[in-house]
């Protein structure tokens, strides 16, 4: 099969960037895979350049905490970037945060207003447009590490998708009268400035743009935790480490990411 994304027509748009880093990205498109993070992940030792991999179907896509990513190939856009960071492991613990930054910009050049949900989930009109999954690798040659960034992005709602799951999806149809290489690479470039950010000035660089593009802030939410609720009261944003402020009857706190779900309160 042949994929929907050109490959060798991304790679040209991405050749033509303003940006030398851009420039370094290697391009894979494939019709189906069972993860492009997981393909890339695998193969982390032997890669020298930054590569972007783009399938039409994942046949194991996982989104946080190992749960399944719903996707069709015509409702959505499933890539991963794999690239180096000049920054020891600990010090990429905001990094969803950027890239959520970095993606929901990205998608204002189509018109696309996009919201972000901690830590790592794009919102439109409430429902998920786009999640973020990231995977890490320590570099055996020096002291930073290989991000395996995985997107996916919903064009439309699948469906096949049972109709309860599918208000939960938030949609860009307007994506989906743009050449798929033409978004992916606007995508990618993005990508490749906030990693560069990322690494020399760490989250800081995107606090107050994350800020800007939060969707719950000052609303009244919960923290579960397997669950149960562990805190709530008003959402107040992030820190500069990522963590997410919640002012509560007892002050206000801290929450890391983790394997904790972030709703409002019903």
């Amino acid at each position: 099969m042949v994929p929907l994304v050109d490959a060798a027509r991304l790679a040209a748009l991405l050749a033509g960037a303003d940006h030398d880093h851009v420039k370094t990205l290697a391009v894979e498109a494939v019709a189906q895979t069972g993860s492009t993070n997981a393909d890339l992940m695998q193969r982390i030792g032997q890669l020298t350049r930054p590569v972007l991999r783009v399938a039409d179907r994942q046949s194991a896509g996982r989104g946080r905490a190992g749960r399944a990513w719903h996707a069709a190939p015509v409702s959505s856009l499933l890539f991963s970037v794999a690239w180096r960071i000049g920054r020891p492991l600990h010090a990429l613990v905001g990094l969803p945060l950027a890239v959520g930054v970095a993606l929901a910009e990205a998608l204002r050049v189509f018109g696309v207003q996009a919201q972000l949900k901690w830590p790592n989930d794009l919102l439109r009109d409430g429902g998920k447009l786009a999640g973020i999954l990231i995977e890490t690798a320590a570099d055996g040659g020096g002291d930073g590490t290989w991000a395996v960034i995985g997107v996916g992005l919903n064009l439309a709602v699948p469906p096949d998708l049972e109709s309860e799951l599918g208000r939960a999806i938030g949609a860009a149809p307007e994506l989906q009268r743009q050449p798929r290489d033409t978004v992916l690479a606007v995508i990618a470039s993005a990508l490749a400035d906030a990693l560069v950010a990322f690494e020399a000035h760490g989250l800081e660089a995107f606090v107050q743009r994350w800020q800007a593009l939060d969707a719950y802030a000052g609303r009244p939410v919960r923290i579960l935790d397997q669950g149960r609720v562990s805190c709530e009261g008003l959402a107040v944003g992030v820190d500069s480490v990522g963590r997410f402020l919640i002012e509560t009857d007892n002050g206000r706190v801290a929450v890391m990411a983790g394997d904790v779900s972030l709703r409002l309160q019903p």
